[in-house]
């Protein structure tokens, strides 16, 4: 009874890790893409160095 518990823990973990590292991509996509448009939108008045963020 004990290795088939083991079992069933070791498959959850590892569902649960699968699922944060796939949450994490999407997270690292969206992050991405809205890094990418910091160099295409620009403001509309001169402020700082002509982006729209502050890093």
């Amino acid at each position: 009874m004990i290795p088939l518990l083991l079992v069933l823990l070791l498959a959850l973990i590892l569902f649960g890790a699968g699922f944060a590292v796939k949450a994490l991509w999407w997270i690292a996509l969206v992050v991405l893409v809205v890094w990418l448009l910091g160099f295409v939108v620009r403001p509309g008045t001169g402020a700082g160095r002509g982006r729209w963020y502050r890093w």
